[in-house]
């Protein structure tokens, strides 16, 4: 999971609303996440390459080409899926309802 700083410096000074504690958190508690590790990095690719998930999971708005990683997982015999969104859940919708 992206750092706060990291969040911020892809998203803007406003971004992120929930801090990464409390983010880290909230995934933990789902019960099929069996760790939450933060990166500081652009892209996910040097800890996707250490740890070498099973699964790569990523957003609906993304395209399996444009996934940073899913090429390694994939051919280390694992599994890339995108989930849908939850229309009016984003983020950025939430915000925009707030302004």
């Amino acid at each position: 999971m992206n750092t706060d700083d990291s969040v911020r410096k892809l998203k803007g000074n406003n971004r992120p609303v929930q801090d990464e504690n409390t983010r880290a958190e909230i995934l933990a508690s789902l019960s099929f996440i069996s760790a939450v590790i933060l990166f500081e990095e652009n892209t996910p690719i040097n800890l996707i390459e250490t740890i070498n998930p099973h699964i790569l999971i990523k957003g609906g708005d993304y395209q399996e080409s444009d996934i940073v990683g899913a090429d390694f997982v994939k051919a280390n015999g694992g599994e890339v899926k995108t989930i849908p969104f939850l229309d009016g859940h984003s983020t950025s919708e939430l915000i925009a309802k707030f302004n």
